[in-house]
């Protein structure tokens, strides 16, 4: 009897066997450095040169330090379940391909779903971060201009266009751009860390927590939904602008997400990936939370308020105007690999749900270069046209709450795994199972409790199309059921 559409699972053996068809094989360029430079490229960018210092100006105050803690946390508990999944099943696709094997086909197609609005669209808007950090680096030439009503940006455009052409010539090239750039913008964040901790006067760091305030941005539906649902007071500044603030700041650890998908292209992936995972969470953590501090500690949190307060404002306030000017070329150097990964990782989701037949098949040609090129060009249009033409605003809870998601699927996933096919060579395995897998489920779903109503109803929107879209197309035309009606 041939299984329910829904629930039917693609095995891990099948999984790594359709990495062998010749007309859709990925080249295996990629080496453990590699990840890492991959994975701390796409963290070390617009978090900390923008998120860092909105967050603590609107949110959290000096405790965006503790937030970065909280949601350091949580990642590191996904991240052990992700680091063995992905050495267990070496194949694109990230969380797709892992829910694929232990959930089913219609969560993982839910998954693909929500990774396309992760990596797409937040391409989309890194890229018009770029854009605005080189009208700072050109000064009165703006990488704008005006076509009737529409503002077209074509500092956008420039850097997708670039993006698109590496991306498509091989994820070789594209590290080594990458590891140059990643290079530039650490240098850059230590430079922050080193001259902002000279201008730190400690009463900024009073209060560490400040008291809750009514304002806004944080009642009705854009407050958390715990906030919601609780009445416990409002998600702006107190304990719940904290947990708040946590949720938000997440956004900045989104990196080792986009090393699982290129888990097809890694040479030694059992034990390359897990490096790659850990080794850039471990970097970027503590970055993050050497910049917070010093950035708190340099001006009051309330000269950190709107929503154009970045790293550089900090220096500006004390003088430091060289300082500005560095840290905006660093911002801009570290903007480009973010925009470079997370094109990076949606162009590999599409080519992971391509071959698997719940988008058309025939994306899935890789080229003489051993890229999804076909892929790669419809990517880069796509956001070419959303950034170019579309005002994209801040989406950074958008693409949290999708993450988070993910997060709980994968970390199930381990558990399932583990029970199902005990018998799977892991490259690495996650300690202290069920504990930690368990703790990786309720941190991630605290977090997302803590996120604004508005945010999920835009979730609730994007999945139920993403399951119109399912029911419409791929189930008819998944591979795991064609071969099954074909009795193979």
């Amino acid at each position: 009897m041939a299984r329910n559409p829904l629930f039917r699972t693609k095995s891990v053996e099948q999984s790594i066997s359709d990495t062998d068809e010749p007309d859709s094989r990925l080249r295996k360029d990629l080496n453990a450095w590699d990840l890492t430079v991959f994975g701390v490229a796409v963290v070390v960018g617009a978090g900390i040169f923008t998120l860092t210092a909105r967050t603590a100006g609107n949110i959290a105050g000096p405790s965006v330090s503790l937030a970065f803690v909280l949601a350091a946390i949580a990642c590191a508990l996904a991240a052990l379940c992700y680091a063995e999944f992905a050495s267990t099943v070496p194949v694109a696709g990230s969380a797709y391909t892992f829910s694929y094997a232990t959930f089913g086909e219609l969560v993982a197609w839910i998954i693909g779903w929500d990774l396309i609005l992760e990596f797409a669209l937040g391409a989309s808007v890194v890229a018009k971060g770029w854009s605005l950090y080189l009208g700072e680096v050109l000064g009165s030439f703006t990488p704008t201009v005006q076509i009737g009503s529409v503002e077209f940006d074509w500092g956008a455009v420039v850097i997708l266009a670039v993006v698109t052409f590496v991306i498509a010539t091989g994820t070789k090239l594209s590290s080594r751009v990458s590891a140059v750039a990643v290079a530039i913008k650490i240098a850059v964040v230590l430079l922050v860390v080193v001259v902002g901790a000279t201008y730190i006067k400690t009463s900024n760091y009073t209060p560490y927590l400040p008291p809750s305030q009514p304002r806004d941005a944080g009642e009705g539906i854009h407050q958390s939904l715990f906030s919601y649902f609780t009445g416990a007071g409002n998600s702006t500044f107190g304990w719940y602008g904290l947990l708040a603030a946590a949720s938000l700041v997440f956004f900045a650890f989104i990196g080792f997400d986009v090393v699982a998908t290129t888990a097809e292209e890694t040479k030694d992936p059992q034990r390359a990936l897990p490096r790659g995972i850990l080794g850039s969470l471990a970097i970027v953590t503590v970055l993050y939370i050497a910049v917070t501090l010093v950035l708190t500690g340099m001006v009051p949190y309330t000269d950190l308020a709107g929503d154009k307060a970045t790293l550089a404002t900090a220096f500006d306030l004390n003088g430091a105007e060289w300082a500005k000017n560095v840290i905006s070329f660093g911002a801009l150097a570290g903007l480009t690999t973010v925009v470079m990964v997370l094109f990076l990782g949606q162009t590999r989701i599409m080519f992971a749900l391509s071959r698997d037949g719940l988008l058309p098949r025939q994306l899935a040609h890789t080229g003489k270069h051993g890229t999804p090129v076909r892929i790669t060009l419809i990517v880069g249009v796509i956001c070419i046209a959303l950034a170019g033409f579309t005002p994209i605003g801040a989406l950074e809870e958008m693409v949290n709450i999708g993450t988070l998601f993910a997060f709980v699927l994968v970390s199930v996933g381990v558990l399932i795994l583990r029970r199902t096919r005990p018998e799977l060579p892991r490259g690495f395995r996650v300690p202290l199972v069920p504990l930690v897998p368990v703790l990786a489920v309720l941190a991630c779903l605290w977090l997302m409790l803590n996120l604004s109503v508005q945010t999920w109803l835009r979730f609730i929107v994007w999945m139920a199309v993403g399951v119109l879209v399912y029911f419409a197309y791929g189930r008819r035309h998944a591979v795991i059921g064609l071969r099954e009606r074909a009795g193979q």
